[in-house]
């Protein structure tokens, strides 16, 4: 199942420092592999071609196998109430216990989870201690950090929503004493992310030229930022970071169902995705699994089709959003792209946000390696403002925001869904909660949203969900155990 680990099956451990090498070159290339690239860490960390290809490693691993695929399906979608488990009853059946909330500290896609945040965290720290000596243009060495910081927050954003305070780990260590470290407080955890998005802000273009995109801009560091902000109920940075990201040229996708298809990557909405491709001729370097993961089961070029859309989202939408219809594919549709979905299967309904047409299926390659993964869009940051103008008493901007987002569903469309009109504060509320549930559904932020807004008991108590528990997931327990229990196990675990 984790053939993707083929990508980057090294030793990946917090003291690696060579190994990262295996990605060489500049532009798109962070998608490539050079087998033959490996080079010794004394010979490493000179030139300006190293510090790209540090660089393009530190992109590359984003598409790696517990950084996309399965264990970022369990904690950051599984415990939603958009989604089920899919695929066949005894296919990956542990699934469920996301679902439940009976996962406890020994699973292993919670430990996959962390490890794949830390290694992401491991390249990040690898360009910021090291670039930094070496002799190279200085407005590149300068971006380059930038992007490495962001990086480093985006993966520890991911950790603090998932675990609460995790061990803050800001350099390679350089002697035994700073392995073992003990978890920082969530706060610490979450001013750490401030500053690095601050730095990345003040230095990130606004934009790229084609041979570059898919690099972190301005953009991604301050929509970021106003996500972190959102989870810490800090509505006026929000509020500010949101209205800087409005000012920089954004603008939604016309078609939505058609903003995740690949021939549309890096649109006009896509404010960070990580990038995926299927490269000829390197099955290895073209290795995302996370369409293949979500995919239609049963049929050529489909995938496995785990994550699958839940009855109760599909009865969110209000009658006729063809919102509905471009986030869930139906057993026995036809898509868009002309796919004959048969009419029995093991599952009624598939992630549509992350298929492939078939048609574009290589054999030899993962199915739908080549399907990017949005992290964040204008929508998602339209929405942001809308909540944080709510939260501050101002509900006319808020409507407005919100409003583009519901126009964009209508277009074209010959449907009216109503505009919002409501002006009190908690009727907003929740309008904006539910526009966030159906644009963004399948995006790996409803679990988290819930949780955020203090109804976890309330959305998801009929499955089991705790209070003053499972706002968090537990410390992987292997971790516990390898810092002799420096690392403290979270309540109720």
């Amino acid at each position: 199942m984790k053939n993707s680990k083929k990508i980057l099956q090294m030793a990946i451990g917090i003291s690696f420092i060579a190994t990262i090498i295996i990605f060489q070159g500049c532009k798109k290339t962070f998608l490539n592999i050079n087998p033959a690239g490996n080079q010794a860490a004394t010979q490493f960390w000179k030139s300006q071609a190293d510090a790209t290809s540090a660089v393009n490693a530190m992109y590359a691993n984003l598409h790696e196998w517990t950084n996309i695929a399965f264990a970022p399906i369990a904690v950051e979608s599984m415990g939603s109430d958009d989604v089920e488990k899919g695929s066949t009853p005894t296919d990956a059946a542990f699934m469920n216990n996301f679902h439940n909330f009976s996962a406890n500290s020994g699973e292993g896609q919670i430990s996959d989870f962390w490890g794949g945040e830390y290694k992401t965290i491991n390249f990040a720290n690898q360009i910021l201690d090291n670039i930094p000596a070496i002799n190279m243009d200085a407005a590149l060495k300068t971006r380059y950090l930038a992007e490495a910081k962001f990086i480093r927050a985006y993966a520890y954003f991911r950790l603090v929503r998932a675990f609460g305070g995790v061990p803050l780990r800001l350099h390679v260590p350089k002697n035994a004493s700073e392995y073992n470290i003990p978890r920082s407080t969530k706060a610490q955890v979450w001013a750490a992310i401030e500053s690095d998005l601050n730095d990345a802000a003040s230095v990130l273009p606004q934009s790229y030229s084609a041979v570059d995109i898919g690099h972190v801009t301005k953009g991604a560091a301050l929509a970021l930022h106003a996500k972190v902000s959102m989870y810490q109920q800090k509505w006026a940075d929000v509020l500010n970071y949101t209205n800087q990201v409005m000012a920089l040229g954004y603008s939604l996708f016309p078609n939505y169902e058609q903003m995740f298809r690949t021939n549309n990557k890096n649109n006009s909405e896509s404010i960070f995705e990580i990038q995926n491709m299927l490269i000829p001729n390197n099955p290895n370097a073209s290795s995302s699994q996370y369409s293949q993961v979500q995919g239609v089961r049963g049929v050529t070029g489909g995938g496995w089709g785990f994550n699958v859309p839940s009855a109760d989202l599909a009865a969110a939408y209000e009658p006729g959003d063809p919102r509905r219809d471009a986030t869930i594919i139906f057993r026995g549709e036809t898509t868009p792209e002309g796919d004959v979905i048969a009419a029995s299967g093991d599952n009624p309904m598939y992630n549509q946000k992350s298929y492939v047409p078939f048609s574009l299926y290589v054999s030899g390659f993962n199915e739908g390696c080549q399907q990017d993964k949005i992290v964040l869009r204008y929508a998602d940051v339209l929405l942001m403002n809308a909540e944080a103008n709510n939260e501050l008493g101002n509900s006319g901007v808020a409507l407005i925001s919100l409003e583009m987002v519901r126009a964009r569903a209508r277009a074209g469309n010959n449907l009216i869904l109503p505009k919002i009109i409501a002006t009190d504060q908690a009727t907003l509320r929740a309008a904006i909660y539910n526009e966030r549930r159906v644009e963004l559904a399948m995006e790996f932020d409803r679990y988290f949203d819930v949780i955020r807004q203090g109804r976890g008991a309330a959305v998801f108590g009929v499955r089991g969900w705790k209070a003053g528990k499972n706002e968090v997931w537990p410390i992987p327990q292997n971790e516990i155990d390898l810092s002799a229990g420096v690392l403290v196990q979270n309540p109720g675990y």
